[in-house]
């Protein structure tokens, strides 16, 4: 039985299904598929922390899954802008669990995370899988994968 560990971009996942297909991602359905016939090793979601009722509850699920939550604070500028971004955290993850893996699965469509997936094959040869929308996946992130799966039909909460 292979080994798997999972990595789950939350907000890339949010806002790229929400805005190509004016729903929501089915991690239930997303857990079964990446999981099947592999033993979980590592099961992350990377959040943005609000005390928010909804997310909070959101977050429960996320638990009640198998992943474990990780949560960066939610930083407004005085600008008005805001920044939550756990590209930095997703890699150093992702480097050392690859070690311990047969499979590392991604969860984004943020192209940023190519040479990770690169880096991590040629110093683990570990697979990797992608699971992004296809519209909004960068072309580089779906090359550099082994496998990529498009988000769409069954991976859908319609």
């Amino acid at each position: 039985m292979k080994k798997v560990s999972l990595f789950v971009d939350v907000q890339n996942i949010y806002y790229t299904t929400r805005d190509h297909y004016q729903c929501n991602f089915d991690y239930n359905a997303f857990w079964a598929a990446a999981t099947q016939g592999r033993e979980v090793v590592t099961a992350n979601a990377y959040a943005i922390h609000r005390s928010n009722e909804k997310q909070i509850q959101f977050q429960n699920i996320l638990r009640a899954i198998g992943f474990e939550v990780k949560l960066k604070p939610f930083i407004q500028r005085s600008d008005g802008s805001a920044k939550g971004d756990w590209d930095v955290g997703i890699t150093l993850d992702v480097m050392e669990c690859a070690a311990k893996s047969d499979v590392i699965v991604l969860a984004s469509g943020d192209g940023d995370f190519d040479m990770l997936l690169e880096r991590a094959y040629k110093k683990h040869q570990v697979e990797t899988e992608v699971y992004g929308v296809p519209a909004l996946t960068a072309t580089s992130l779906i090359n550099s994968a082994s496998k990529y799966v498009p988000i769409e039909g069954k991976l859908l909460l319609r």
